[in-house]
């Protein structure tokens, strides 16, 4: 398995943040038939998020590269944010690994990292579409809290499931 480190993003390096959102945006347009996301504008690029400027400036967001044998491979946006509208330390804003990373252990590695280290409330959201992650996230809950909660809504604030735990 590769060796797995995970690396704070400083502003300087939004750049290469951003272009790894093209490619998350990428992956998450197909969920997005039938909606006005997702397009691309003239430039071939998609829309970038103008709150992403919020992971530098308010002090519940952190940003992350994963690197795998140093190669840079994917990232995380760590926020305060609660979709289920109950108290939350950390949320797992965003997590992308390249496909090349992927099934090879390396988001399990840095998701561990992330989440072990930084005790408190958690919570997961995995969109209803986006079925495939959800057993990904119950092996990484499972993992670091002997409890989780798993809850499904389906409202104005979230629709799909929702992983609750606790990190000692």
């Amino acid at each position: 398995m590769a060796i797995v480190r995970l690396e704070s993003i400083e502003p300087d390096r939004r750049p290469a943040l951003e272009a790894m959102l093209q490619l998350y945006i990428h992956d998450f347009s197909e969920f997005w038939v039938g909606q006005d996301r997702g397009e691309l504008l003239d430039s071939g690029q998609f829309e970038s998020d103008p709150r992403l400027d919020r992971y530098w400036t308010e002090p519940d967001r952190s940003a992350w590269f994963i690197r795998a044998n140093g190669h840079l491979a994917g990232f995380a946006l760590l926020s305060g944010l609660s979709h289920s509208s109950q108290p939350t330390d950390f949320d797992m804003a965003e997590f992308f690994v390249v496909r090349k990373h992927r099934r090879t252990g390396v988001g399990f590695e840095a998701a561990r990292q992330l989440i072990a280290p930084r005790s408190g409330q958690w919570e997961i959201a995995v969109v209803r579409a986006n079925v495939g992650p959800l057993d990904f996230w119950r092996r990484v809950a499972t993992g670091v809290s002997p409890e989780v909660d798993e809850q499904d809504l389906d409202d104005e604030r979230w629709n799909g499931s929702i992983l609750r735990f606790r990190v000692a």
